[in-house]
């Protein structure tokens, strides 16, 4: 019998009784009874019959192998794990063939192999290719059954397919081969630490803080950092990081000269239980990274703040952040200009910074319309201060950030109280000189791109019209018809002229009314940054000069149709021999002997020796220039002798051109007009008595306008002291141009060179209260005078050399001298007449007469009024004293006086 008996300890045991009855000995019966305890022997069945189930149920290949018997005991691989058993002999193990390893795996197997020959433990990873279920990876371990006992014993063969683990562990070193790779390629430093102690970290963590490849593993905090910065620090970071149980940052400071200079240090504590098996302690991910440049540049920024602070708070600029129309922040310049204290300004409402809430209103949609169309605004307007007193202040506003307008703006204020104030004064200034310019006789007017801008009331008077008639009008309005006209080439003035140059013209003028009159003008540019170039036109009124030059032109034409139809001596000469090529009768008379002797000879044969040597010379004269050469002849007085018996001769001589351009013959044209002589000039003596007298009488008004003008103009530097000195400037080329004129009224001729040069000496010395010595000049020096049109420029021109020399003389007298330039001097065309200024004085260093810019004073208006064709000027020291030379030629002076042939 078999039972199961429970003890009193509570443990079961199995139970084996055998019970026999013996023979009976002296009639007693007698019973054998063997019990044995089976419990070792059944837990060794049940072990065996699991082991069977287990190994015939489990999804590994399990087997025992007898080196002597061979395979004992197999259970064959399921089919999922690539392994299928042919037959009950085949197990596990003997359907890996050789053919199914990988080549790879090839070494593996074959240790496997020799392991199982030996008896050896051994644990085998290798891959096998299946037909069926492709690329498998197999674990195998052998374990001896009985190990350490001598003598064959049979093996533990168990294999493990582990496809999905090896699949994984791959993709785990993959995934560590790519985490290494960027570890390793981060610019910054990353290790781990577990217990205070640096497990592993980058080659970026180790070069940071000087150590070498792998140094670093097993380096506590105070090693890994103590080198070069605080390891306390980095200490304490990391006991909260880890108290924390988040992520602690930390700056540290280089105490050395080698490396970064800062480090940034973030310690994170690892996430999960702390392990156990890793030693124990914290474990924690630390990342160092260079801030060195990031330091620097907060330290850049930093000092530009601060720059930034200074200027804000110690600029002369009042500057303030507004939000609307509060003000949020304001320097002390700000405070400064209104008044208020910073804080008080803050406080205040801005309206009360305006002269009026309607101004306020007006000026901030001003300014929003501003920094809507271009971003900023620019302006004038008047501040209230604190005292009630207003300033005019200069305000540019600008958006803190133009995406968002409720950031604010920066508004800076500038003082251009003074400014404005001065803007005013000379604006009232510039209607009191237009009044002044409304006063004189000369009509001035004012044209640019745009038209007509100004005029005053002699030019409002010369057109016929108002202002306001003219205004945008083209200059050309009251032009005449003539295409050439001098007004319509306004374009021409501004690409001719430069700014300062004039120019001047004569022309006839149409009125609105219909009138026609003639004018001399002078046109000269100008113009403001603002509004561009502009032209002022100067007006005067001559038409009662032109009628007098026409009665004398017509007088002159009257006297010419007499000489043509007059019996008239025409000789024809050869240019070259003066020969006499043809005569008519009545050239006979004028050489003295019949016409017929005279054709075909020599000049020399024709009249005597002296007479013919000076019609010689008027001949030479004759081929040197275009024009008609006109000469009087008188012939030796006659039997009645007397200066009313001489004969005189009307002659006209005139160079006739041959092809080459060349003077090949010579016309002279002879009229006896002794009998008319007396009548004709006693007609032409009564027109030109006429002309005089009405061009003095233009002269004399435009000489007391100019010096009303110059009256006018020191009574307002009187009243202006600040405007003495240009206003001083402007009377005296105002008196210099009166000089002129009245030279003119006072002279029975032309202006003569030293009479103009002394009275402008004059005009200067008393303007100035200073003498200027003036040399004697040449006597022959009364032949050259300065022609009309040329008089006024070089006036000014001399009135500003002469002032210049007078306010830069230092101690000595001034002194002017007019002479002319010896023939050997003056070079062909050159400069004939020399007007040298001196004083005591030096130039400035550097001084290039050349780069002074033109002007409306000084040397820019003696550079823009100097003739530049036929005038030049010097300027040089020598010997402590500054010498101006002004050199003038034809046609900016000219010799007066007409040849007269002797007797």
């Amino acid at each position: 019998r078999q039972a199961t008996l429970r003890l009193p300890d509570g443990s079961r045991r199995r139970l084996l009784a055998r019970v026999r009855q013996l023979p009976a000995d002296g009639g007693r019966r007698r019973t054998m009874a063997v019990v044995e305890d089976r419990s070792a022997e059944e837990e060794r069945d049940l072990a065996r019959r699991e082991i069977g189930v287990l190994m015939d149920t489990a999804s590994v290949g399990v087997a025992t192998f007898d080196p002597a018997l061979g395979w004992l005991r197999t259970s064959a691989l399921p089919p999922a794990a690539g392994v299928a058993a042919s037959s009950p002999g085949r197990a596990a193990l003997q359907g890996i063939g050789r053919d199914l390893v990988d080549a790879a795996s090839m070494v593996e197997y074959d240790r496997l192999q020799v392991a199982l020959k030996r008896r050896e433990r051994v644990e085998v990873r290798y891959a096998i290719n299946h037909p069926e279920t492709g690329r498998r990876w197999l674990l195998t371990r052998v374990e001896p059954a009985t190990p350490g006992q001598e003598g064959p014993g049979t093996l533990s063969v168990v294999t493990l397919d582990i496809t999905d683990q090896e699949l994984a562990r791959q993709r785990n070193e993959q995934l560590l081969r790519e985490l290494s790779t960027i570890l390793e390629g981060s610019t910054a430093g990353i290790a781990y630490l577990r217990g205070g102690v640096l497990v592993r970290s980058n080659l970026r963590f180790e070069r940071m803080l000087g150590f070498g490849t792998g140094e670093s593993a097993g380096a506590t905090l105070a090693e890994a950092f103590g080198r070069r910065f605080e390891a306390q620090a980095v200490e304490r970071a990391v006991a909260t990081a880890m108290a924390g149980g988040g992520t602690q940052d930390v700056e540290l400071e280089s105490r050395g000269s080698q490396g970064p200079a800062w480090l940034s240090l973030s310690v994170r504590a690892a996430p999960g239980p702390v392990s156990a098996a890793g030693g124990g302690g914290f474990e924690a991910v630390a990342v160092i990274t260079d801030i060195s440049r990031l330091k620097a540049q907060q330290r850049d920024l930093e000092a530009a703040l601060r720059e930034r602070e200074l200027m804000f708070s110690l600029s002369d600029v009042g500057i303030a952040f507004m939000r609307g129309s509060r003000i949020e922040r304001a320097n002390q310049a700000m405070a400064r200009l209104t008044g208020y204290s910073a804080t008080e300004l803050t406080a205040l409402d801005g309206a009360e910074l305006h002269a009026s809430a309607r101004a306020c209103v007006e000026f901030e949609a001003a300014v929003t319309e501003g920094l809507r169309h271009s971003g900023r605004f620019t302006g004038e307007r008047a501040l209230r201060r604190r005292d009630g007193r207003q300033v005019w202040v200069q305000v540019a506003v600008r958006p803190v950030d133009e995406a968002d307008p409720a950031a604010g703006v920066i508004a800076s204020f500038v003082d251009v109280d003074e400014r404005h104030q001065a803007r005013l004064t000379l604006m009232q200034q510039a209607e009191r000189t237009r009044a002044i310019l409304d006063s004189v006789l000369v009509g001035i007017v004012t044209a640019s791109e745009r038209g007509i801008e100004w005029m005053n009331r002699s030019a409002r008077r010369m057109f016929g019209g108002e202002l306001a008639d003219f205004v945008g009008e083209a200059i050309d309005v009251v032009a005449t018809h003539d295409p050439a006209h001098p007004l319509r080439q306004s374009a021409s003035f501004l690409q001719r002229l430069g700014e300062g140059q004039a120019e001047t013209f004569e022309c006839r003028l149409q009125a609105r009314d219909g009138r026609q009159f003639w004018v001399v003008g002078s046109v000269v540019v100008t113009g403001r940054p603002a509004s561009g170039p502009q032209l002022t036109f100067a007006f005067l009124d001559i038409e009662r000069r032109r009628q007098a030059e026409v009665s004398i032109a017509q007088a002159q034409a009257s006297l010419q149709r007499v000489i043509e139809t007059a019996p008239l001596a025409i000789a024809l000469f050869d240019a070259r021999s003066l020969r006499v090529l043809q005569v008519n009768q009545r050239a006979g008379g004028f050489f003295g002997r019949p016409s017929e002797t005279v054709q075909g000879q020599l000049l020399e044969d024709c009249m005597s020796e002296p007479r013919a040597r000076a019609l010689a010379e008027w001949l030479e004269a004759a081929t040197l220039t275009p024009e008609v050469l006109h000469r009087e002849w008188r012939d030796e007085a006659g039997p009645g002798g007397g200066e009313a018996a001489a004969t005189v001769w009307d002659v006209r001589i005139v160079a006739l051109a041959a092809s080459d351009a060349s003077a090949a013959q010579l016309l002279l044209v002879a009229s006896d007009v002794t009998e008319q002589r007396a009548a004709d000039q006693a007609r032409l003596q009564a027109a030109i008595t006429q002309r005089e007298l009405l061009v003095r009488e233009v002269h004399h008004r435009i000489k007391n306008n100019l010096q009303g003008v110059a009256g006018l103009l020191q009574h307002n530097a009187s009243r202006h002291p600040e405007l003495a000195v240009p206003l001083s400037e402007a009377v005296s080329q105002v008196q210099a141009i009166a000089q002129v004129y009245g030279l003119q009224v006072g002279s029975d001729g032309p202006l003569r060179v030293p009479t103009v040069f002394e009275a402008i000496a004059g005009s200067v010395s008393r303007t100035f209260g200073k003498a200027i010595v003036v040399a004697p000049s040449d006597p022959e020096l009364q032949a050259w005078a300065f022609p009309e049109a040329e008089a006024i420029p070089i006036a000014l021109v001399l009135n500003e050399l002469l002032t210049n020399a007078v306010k830069h003389a230092t101690g000595g007298p001034v002194r002017g001298a007019v002479d002319l330039l010896p023939a050997a001097e003056a070079e062909e065309g050159g400069p004939r007449v020399r007007l040298t200024l001196s004083h005591p004085g030096t130039l400035g260093p550097g001084f290039d007469l050349q780069r002074v810019p033109g002007g409306v004073s000084g040397l820019g208006l003696v550079r823009a009024l100097l003739p530049r064709r036929s005038a030049s000027m010097t300027l040089e020291c020598h010997g402590g004293e500054v010498i101006t030379t002004v050199n003038l030629r034809a046609p900016s002076v000219r010799r007066e006086g007409l040849a007269t042939m002797p007797a």
